[in-house]
């Protein structure tokens, strides 16, 4: 039984939890065919007190502008409300508030965030903590994408190994334009009713669904789409793919290939890797069909299909460049061949020029921005940023974009540093003494892979 356990420090009441969501995970084990028609009882005072501890508390506010420490201040009373609301009925969605932000380092293109009011994600993560343990024990291991346990790490370990043993292949890189704002409620309904048939959680579900946005004033609803940002929609898109690709592919399509295929997935991010071309082709002639289906359409030009077999020497040496295989992108990595240490054709990752871009771009602005915090507080914060750049992009294989982006910071660091005042310029050898007092951290790999 796949396990449910957070990363958050429990309390004692915690236990209790556990002991309730694992024993709904074992009968959805037990029964994979089985409709759970009782489940609401599930949710007490105690279950709301967990679901508030595993609700962020410095996100941005709702459209009731509470804030989590407001909300604090009357806590019991509160949930017991949210508990009385719930079960009678009564509670009632608010809207959630839209904002815009950049989206893939874009300055023009952005993506839609919404945001539920503090209460709002409360309930929705005492509901999703249910919805958790049943599909938990449903969802593949083709699927990665906010699951407990699950990291993007992962997705690309999953992905680099098969890659491997598949010496390369053909790669089907699928693209859903605008996922979330195209998912459809009908079949969104469909697909929760073959395991919940509690009709309380049927209908609070139906309710966030139609819960609407409200943006510059005004409230708009929509017959489609979940809005990102919400604690229940990363749940509702993984089991909506997990019924449109995941188990299509599976099941239906990898008994049909004359080769070896593997899926990868995270979140609405897929690859599929496929040994044979004309397996790829035969499944990318009918994705769309299976996609339209269900409402959902595929980018025309970032769904492709790349040649990622590995070099061979002679069709190097007798065709030039062009022999090379190509490179694809995955959860801000750009695959492709190269050679190891050894001499021996590997599979590197290296961090994808749209993120690079992004990141530079993020420090750029904060040094500007904040060019005239004390010495000493710009340091503390760059380490951090510096770090937690390292801890994602920070695999085996990656060491050169890691040096390349801490020289970039300590470029944008000096520059900001020099437009202090119109006399501030600081010499390099300057700069270098100041940075020996205030070192930025080192680029450091992990031992996710080994590439030898």
């Amino acid at each position: 039984m796949k396990s449910l356990e957070g990363k958050m420090p429990e309390t004692s009441s915690s236990d209790s939890i556990c002991t309730k969501r694992q024993r709904i995970a074992t009968l959805a084990k037990q029964s994979p065919q089985m409709a759970f028609t009782t489940l609401l009882h599930y949710i007490d005072l105690a279950w709301l007190r967990e679901a508030y501890r595993l609700t962020r508390k410095d996100g941005a506010v709702g459209v009731d502008d509470q804030t989590a420490h407001e909300y604090a201040q009357n806590l019991e009373a509160n949930l017991q409300s949210l508990l009385d609301r719930a079960k009678s009925g009564t509670y009632r969605a608010p809207p959630v508030r839209r904002v815009h932000i950049p989206k893939g380092g874009s300055t023009t293109e952005t993506r839609p965030i919404g945001i539920p009011t503090f209460e709002d994600k409360v309930l929705q993560r005492a509901v999703a903590m249910i919805l958790e343990s049943i599909y938990e024990q449903d969802f593949l291991n083709c699927s990665y994408g906010f699951r407990p346990g699950r990291s993007a790490h992962q997705a690309i370990a999953d992905l680099w190994q098969h890659l491997m043993k598949l010496r390369g292949g053909t790669v089907l890189e699928i693209d859903i334009r605008k996922f979330f704002d195209h998912l459809d409620h009908s079949h969104m309904r469909a697909f929760l009713r073959r395991r919940i048939r509690d009709g309380v959680l049927l209908r609070l579900f139906g309710k966030w669904l139609k819960a609407g946005v409200m943006e510059d004033g005004c409230w708009t609803r929509s017959e489609l789409g979940s809005p990102q940002g919400g604690v229940i929609s990363p749940i509702a898109a993984n089991l909506y793919l997990h019924e449109v690709l995941d188990c299509w592919f599976e099941r239906d399509v990898k008994t049909r290939l004359r080769g070896e295929a593997r899926l990868v997935r995270y979140a609405d991010d897929a690859i599929i890797v496929f040994e044979h071309e004309e397996d790829a082709h035969r499944v990318l002639a009918v994705l769309a069909k299976r996609f339209a289906k269900y409402g959902l359409t595929l980018h025309p030009e970032k769904t492709r299909l790349i040649n990622f077999r590995r070099p061979r020497l002679q069709d190097t040496a007798r065709r030039g460049p062009d022999a090379n295989p190509g490179t694809f992108d995955m959860l801000g990595f750009t695959h492709y061949w190269s050679r190891s240490r050894k001499g021996n054709w590997v599979v590197k990752r290296k961090t994808a020029g749209s993120r690079f871009q992004r990141a530079r771009s993020t420090i750029w602005d904060w040094c500007r921005a904040n060019r005239h915090l004390p010495i000493r507080e710009q340091w503390r914060e760059l380490c951090m940023k510096v770090r937690g750049h390292n801890t994602y992009y920070g695999i085996a294989g990656n060491s050169r974009c890691l040096s390349h982006f801490r020289y970039w910071v300590k470029r944008a660091w000096h520059r900001w540093l020099c437009r202090r005042s119109q006399r501030g310029h600081i010499r390099w050898d300057s700069f270098a003494l100041l940075e020996q007092r205030y070192p930025l951290p080192l680029p450091t790999s992990s031992k996710l892979l080994a590439v030898t």
